[in-house]
């Protein structure tokens, strides 16, 4: 979630006189850090994961399942408990937006020997026992993207009230302000974003028509003062808090490089993977008790955090703000960072001019200037009055409170000052998957790419607007089976490797022929003869390079052939079986309504596949914790 300081927090008018001071201090760190290190080269190649869980309480008799406002004091446990015993304790914990969230990492970053990927499923599963220690009965640690009542009544334990009032956090119709956690960075968010934009956050996700779902669907909102009325649009599900998308559980990874153009390097062409991972991982059709027509997270949190006014947005001449800026500020990259990229670089990009020319005479080249100064365009949103004088050559708190508030689909993170942590880059777009299997084998899928394109130099790189519409098709239903996705089709910079008989194009002047066309997924990721070899072929020809010890392998194995089937379709996608699981519930009327009954079996189906006490063949495969390794190379891939 980024930046958890603690103190007293101020109010937006406080925050907003502060802005400037912010601005320049954040630029004054970024360039203390970067004189410091930003010719650093050789350090590890490490990474790690994010997984985000809701704790969740069963009512058994009622048929009910809701969210419980434990996940705080559970994160601050288990976090204790940790700090307390060992140092070097496999786990750490941080509590989320939501009270009723956790997030737990590894207790140390993964590093780059191969048999650390044997050991990523074990960690996940320690960390979910962990939690489940200090559970009260009757409640279970779910990793689900989005909770299908999450807004309506009663959907929290204790059960809260929502107070659609100014003096709250959120002002919102459905989502109580005692949902969201203690810790005074998340309220202040909330009520400072909905103060900048200057009305409530306005969230309309199109609803899945169904047989019996009304048509025109429209609804009626008994405690609005009408702005519900006024935002919320014809046939879509209408969300008006922060905590419909922060309020969501996902999957990120991190990985530090070896240097600062390395990590530039795997931050675009880890990019142009967004869209696809986020196909792969879709886990998210259900927003506030209706069946929508989405299957991702990314467009609900996106409008969750978008503080822009109506100026910025272009819906009103420029007057009190500076900027027109295109998109909210938890969206897709809008700009490359390496040299290669620079020429696919096509959307239009605000900056801020003075910060940009001061960087530039600071010695920091043109792209990552340019990064910088537009990623502060954006005015702090959260301030606290013992952190507003710094010492710039040691602290770091005003350049993260602009960038841990810019929450793209990659985000490129500079060492803190004065530690041995390297250049990183966050890879962010996927959802959270059920089990800790189908996790592991997407964080392991990511890391493995990574290693790829780095051994083979691989070249992924398409113009930005291409993957700006690409995020778009992902994110609608079953995007994995029926959408199609611009994608390079010769990736091999030195055209020096060939993988499934199908290398990189030869003799074919680049102004002849397209650099990029549409795909499906399935062929993106498992290759079509002819047109593309496909990346876990790509994956196996690196592994078939490697020293890798049997269990390793096998681990691998059994992680990729989950990928490979969820891009054919063989296997479904988290968003897919969720939604034939609701639409064959005999309680479900055919109308798009997710009653409590059927949100409670729903979720405790869920539990139950992911504590491995039943079978979703049609989700995970026949034998998802075992495979053959003495699989040949051709029925693996």
């Amino acid at each position: 979630m980024g930046l958890l300081t603690q103190g007293s927090p101020m109010s937006w008018d406080k925050t907003q006189q502060h802005a400037e001071h912010v601005h320049k201090h954040g630029i004054l760190q970024f360039l203390h850090i970067y004189r410091a290190v930003g010719e650093r080269r050789k350090d590890l190649l490490q990474w790690g994961d994010e997984v985000e869980y809701m704790v969740v309480a069963f009512d058994h008799e009622n048929k009910r399942a809701r969210l419980s406002l434990t996940g705080e004091e559970i994160a601050h446990t288990l976090q204790d408990e940790v700090e307390r015993v060992d140092s070097n304790h496999p786990t750490l914990w941080k509590p989320e937006y939501g009270r009723y969230m956790v997030e737990g990492i590894p207790g140390q970053p993964y590093g780059e020997t191969m048999s650390e990927f044997n050991t990523v499923q074990e960690n996940m599963r320690k960390r979910r026992q962990e939690a489940a220690s200090v559970l009260k009965q009757n409640e279970a640690l779910c990793t689900i993207t989005s909770f299908p009542r999450l807004g309506c009544p009663g959907f929290t334990v204790p059960e809260c009230v929502p107070t659609p009032v100014e003096t709250g956090a959120s002002k919102s119709l459905f989502f109580p302000d005692e949902a969201i956690s203690k810790h005074p960075r998340f309220g202040t968010l909330t009520r400072n974003i909905r103060h900048r934009r200057g009305e409530k956050v306005v969230i309309n996700i199109p609803i899945f028509k169904d047989r019996n779902t009304p048509s025109p669907f429209i609804e009626t909102f008994p405690n609005d003062d009408g702005e519900a009325a006024k935002a919320a649009l014809p046939d879509h599900v209408y969300m008006d808090a922060m905590g419909f998308g922060m309020g969501n559980c996902c999957l990120q990874v991190t990985f530090q490089a070896c240097s600062i153009s390395e990590a530039r390097y795997l931050y675009d062409q880890l990019a142009t993977m967004c869209p696809i991972l986020m196909a792969l991982s879709a886990a998210a059709p259900f927003y506030r008790g209706y069946v929508t027509d989405v299957d991702c997270r990314w467009g609900v949190i996106s409008a969750s955090v978008d503080d822009r006014t109506r100026e910025e947005k272009g819906l009103e001449p420029l007057k009190n703000n500076r900027y027109r800026i295109n998109k909210s500020r938890y969206d897709s990259i809008d700009a490359y960072l390496s040299e290669s990229g620079e020429k696919y670089n096509d959307i239009d990009l605000a900056v801020d001019k003075e910060i940009y020319e001061q960087l530039v005479k600071e010695g920091i080249d043109h792209l990552l200037a340019q990064h910088i100064a537009h990623l502060f365009i954006r005015d702090p949103l959260v301030l606290f009055e013992e952190k507003i004088h710094l010492d710039d050559a040691n602290e770091s708190d005003h350049f993260e409170n602009i960038q841990s508030t810019n929450w793209q689909s990659m985000r490129f993170k500079p060492p803190p000052p004065n530690s041995d942590i390297g250049w990183r880059v966050e890879f962010r777009p996927m959802d959270v998957q059920l089990t800790d299997f189908e996790n592991s084998a997407y964080v392991v899928f990511v890391v493995l790419l990574t290693r790829a394109i780095l051994s083979y130099k691989l070249d992924f790189l398409i113009p930005l607007s291409k993957v700006d519409e690409n995020i778009k098709v992902a994110q609608k239903r079953d995007a994995v089976r029926q959408g199609m996705f611009y994608f390079r089709k010769d990736i091999y910079k030195c055209g020096n490797v060939t993988v499934g008989g199908c290398g990189p194009a030869k003799n074919v002047p680049e102004t002849d022929a397209e650099e990029y066309i549409l795909m499906s997924i399935d062929t993106i990721i498992n290759g079509k003869k002819g047109t593309f070899p496909g990346l876990l072929p790509i994956l196996n020809s690196y592994l078939e390079s490697m020293e890798v010890d049997v269990d390793t392998r096998c681990s691998i194995l059994k992680f990729l052939k989950l990928i490979k089937k969820r891009a054919s379709g063989e296997l479904m996608t988290a968003a897919r079986w969720m939604r034939e699981f609701v639409t064959n519930h005999p309680a479900y009327k055919n109308d798009s309504v997710i009653t409590e009954e059927v949100n409670y079996s729903l979720i405790w189906k869920c539990n139950q596949i992911a504590e491995e006490q039943a079978e979703c063949p049609e989700l995970l495969g026949a034998c998802f914790n075992k495979v053959n390794c003495n699989e040949t190379k051709t029925d693996a891939f």
